[in-house]
């Protein structure tokens, strides 16, 4: 007589492995962007005068987020970009709105020949147009991330974009954005398109974030051949105060 084999119970699905692109800010600082990173314990941040991006390990514990507040001093106001969990109870949040997360799903990418490379002694005129334009930050030392262009008309410059967090394989677009005067020209588009191909030129792929409720700039996305990868959420807390014991940041390299 012959038996049939024992029923066996369906083996569990294996969790998905976190995308690299889930912590943009820690693949970042623990690769290609190492010799910016400023570390307490788990917690590593970028110079408060790069950019305010600073990665939190994916599930921060009470000692994680008094990392944060050592780095930070009491009363600051910490960013906390692309973090969607729970600060602790002390903590003020001081802003929260969600986001979005785009890649390079078939741009055509190409060079603009109008446009040029910015360097640090166009760090003022591309301050004041972000101070103009709001693209989101951009601070004096932000040019040290990578490739900027921009696009001058009779000396000024009247658009830009440019090269912020570098995960493995990856580089994210940003400070996009064009004087309102010269709107409607298409340069945002060029620009975008000129970046993302020195990107590619280097074997990587480009991303970029934007504000979930910035419709303007998803369907300009979605129209160059970014594809929408995850939602996420742009806030900041403020650091309780008075503050323990605390010890100043110190670099990684």
């Amino acid at each position: 007589m012959t038996t049939s084999a024992s029923p066996t119970a369906a083996a569990s699905p294996t969790p998905a492995a976190p995308h690299i692109l889930d912590n943009p800010a820690r693949a970042a600082l623990t690769g290609p962007h190492a010799h910016f990173a400023e570390r307490r314990g788990r917690v590593l941040r970028y110079p408060v005068d790069v950019t305010p991006w600073l990665a939190l390990p994916d599930e921060p514990d009470a000692d994680d987020w008094a990392d944060v507040a050592a780095l930070a001093g009491p009363g600051t106001e910490v960013p906390l970009l692309g973090f969607r969990g729970r600060v602790p109870d002390d903590w003020e949040v001081t802003f929260r709105i969600e986001g979005v997360q785009f890649v390079d799903d078939g741009l055509a990418a190409a060079p603009d020949p109008e446009a040029v490379r910015l360097g640090p002694a166009d760090v003022p005129d591309m301050l004041d147009l972000v101070r103009r334009t709001q693209p989101g930050p951009f601070l004096p030392r932000t040019i040290e991330l990578g490739t900027y262009l921009g696009i001058r008309r009779n000396g000024a410059l009247v658009a830009m974009a440019g090269e912020r967090l570098r995960p493995p394989g990856w580089t994210e677009i940003s400070a996009v954005c064009t004087d309102p005067a010269a709107r409607g020209e298409g340069l945002a588009t060029r620009l975008i398109l000129a970046v993302a191909h020195g990107i590619r030129e280097r074997g990587e792929t480009p991303f970029l974030h934007t504000g979930a409720g910035n419709a303007g700039a998803i369907r300009l996305y979605e129209s160059l051949g970014f594809r929408l990868r995850r939602t996420t959420a742009f806030g900041a807390a403020r650091v309780p105060e008075p503050l323990p014991e605390t010890r100043a940041a110190v670099p990684t390299s």
